[in-house]
């Protein structure tokens, strides 16, 4: 199936009473860039995500936001700096000893210090990279989803831009022929007001024709053309990815028509190529939406 590299995938999962909410966007991007935002304790699984999501997306800028809440009992340790505490009594002692003060230091007074007893979460890494992985999951679940729907959408307007083009290509080889045989009148008929018709070699005309048909042939290009579309279709039928490789056959079809630009001595196959040009501009944006 298509795929667009716009969209937007949620999930919140909840285990043991730990619950991960995860968001991931995505946005056009030649190469696949990822932007990781989440908690300090969860550090250690950047890696993690990072090989789970390339896994599972191709291409874009993603930007994925991650937020964790444990709440379990064997989450949290109370962890006391004891040199700090007794830094801090030698202090009071001190200032108790000096200015004749009553000795009231007890431990309720000390824990009223700064960083002398700090609470830390404690993660049980099976359990949290478990539940990270399914939370992360969920949401690339949504995402793919979302893009899916849009690379189909895509798809019909891209199929579209290939019928027009091949209509285009149509036109311009249903002319080509006519090209030739209007340069042999025209040819015949300026010698003729110039001079006796009858006294120039047939041959040296249908030499000048032959050198002007081989010079004007779009016959090559025009057949590259059609391989193009019919490739660009089977890559769409076929899903993604296939945005690189459709970057670079619009890169082809581009150099066919150009080179058909360039060799028509035609007024109606240069207009055909105008419009062929802005058809496949249309693709080619189009193609930047697909991963």
């Amino acid at each position: 199936m298509l795929r667009s590299m716009t969209g937007f995938g949620y999930s919140e999962y909840t285990e043991n009473d730990i619950t991960v909410t995860v968001e991931i966007k995505t946005v056009n991007h030649r190469y696949i860039d990822i932007f990781l935002k989440m908690p300090k304790q969860l550090s250690a699984y950047e890696e993690m995500i990072r090989s789970l999501v390339n896994s599972r997306i191709q291409r874009g800028k993603i930007d994925i936001y991650i937020n964790y809440d444990n709440k379990s009992p064997q989450a949290q340790e109370v962890l006391l700096d004891e040199n700090l505490a007794k830094a801090y009594f030698n202090a009071l002692k001190k200032i108790t000893e000096e200015l004749g003060l009553r000795d009231d230091i007890t431990a309720s007074s000390l824990a009223r210090f700064p960083d002398i007893l700090k609470v830390e979460k404690q993660e049980n890494d099976e359990q949290t990279g478990r539940i990270l992985e399914k939370a992360v999951n969920m949401a690339i679940d949504g995402l793919i989803e979302m893009r899916s729907r849009e690379g189909e959408k895509l798809k019909d307007s891209l199929m579209t831009n290939l019928s027009v083009i091949e209509d285009y290509t149509g036109k311009i080889r249903e002319r080509a022929p006519f090209v030739v045989k209007e340069y042999k009148e025209k040819l015949e008929n300026r010698l003729s007001e110039l001079i006796d018709l009858q006294k120039i070699d047939p041959a040296r005309i249908a030499a000048e024709v032959a050198l002007f048909a081989d010079k004007c042939s779009i016959d090559e290009e025009l057949v590259r053309l059609n391989s193009h579309i019919a490739q660009m279709r089977d890559m769409l039928h076929k899903g993604s990815p296939v945005g690189k490789k459709a970057d670079f056959l619009i890169q082809e079809m581009n150099r066919e028509v150009n080179t058909i630009g360039a060799k028509a001595s035609d007024l109606e196959i240069t207009r055909n190529v105008v419009e062929l040009k802005s058809e496949v501009e249309k693709l080619r944006e189009q193609i930047q939406n697909i991963e």
